[in-house]
């Protein structure tokens, strides 16, 4: 049987600065991701949080059909579309499938299923896909994703990620990385 992954988008698909050229340009600001040590925007960058929020609904359907793919994704995602079985779970809201799956389809990224479930609450729907492993760039979710389901977690570092992550957590800079990680775990299974 396929090993199924659950795989975020935002961050981890896509590049982790994907919103700072809209964020920048919205606010004059000259951010880089360096500058982003807290997932919680608003509590690094100093803009009213309902302003930002309402600022960040109308803009988010540019964002996400704009954004990059992160360094090394597409060859790793294409590498594995036959080997596994990729559901990706992003916090995104459900009204944003269309963008979502017009961009999957523009960058050629293969996928099984995507959910879109508007929270970062992603225990759920990953135990509700019987997820075998999880991608993910939000520390708190990647803890608490490994902690409720007992499955390994690949974590994307990135400033805004850097607390202290458990056993289990597997903190990676990117998609070689993780894939060179899923080879051994592969393996180990396997025996």
């Amino acid at each position: 049987m396929k090993k199924r992954f659950g795989i975020d988008i935002d961050g981890t698909v896509t590049s982790p600065d994907a919103l700072l050229p809209f964020i920048n340009k919205q606010y004059q600001l000259n951010l880089t991701l360096n500058d982003i040590t807290e997932y919680e925007l608003t509590n690094v960058i100093d803009i009213p949080p309902e302003e930002f929020y309402d600022w960040f609904i109308k803009t988010e359907p540019a964002i996400y059909a704009q954004s990059p793919l992160a360094q090394g994704a597409k060859a790793v995602l294409s590498r594995w579309k036959e080997e596994f079985e990729l559901y990706f779970i992003s916090a995104r809201n459900s009204n944003l499938l269309e963008v979502t799956s017009k961009w999957f389809n523009e960058n050629d990224i293969k996928y099984h299923h995507i959910e879109l479930i508007g929270s970062h609450h992603k225990v759920e729907t990953a135990r509700k896909y019987n997820i075998d492993i999880f991608f993910e760039d939000k520390h708190d979710n990647a803890v608490m994703i490994h902690e409720e389901l007992g499955i390994p977690v690949i974590l994307f570092d990135t400033p805004y990620n850097r607390d202290p992550i458990p056993n289990g957590v597997i903190r990676v800079t990117n998609w070689k990385e993780a894939e060179n990680w899923i080879n051994n775990w592969i393996k180990i299974k396997k025996s």
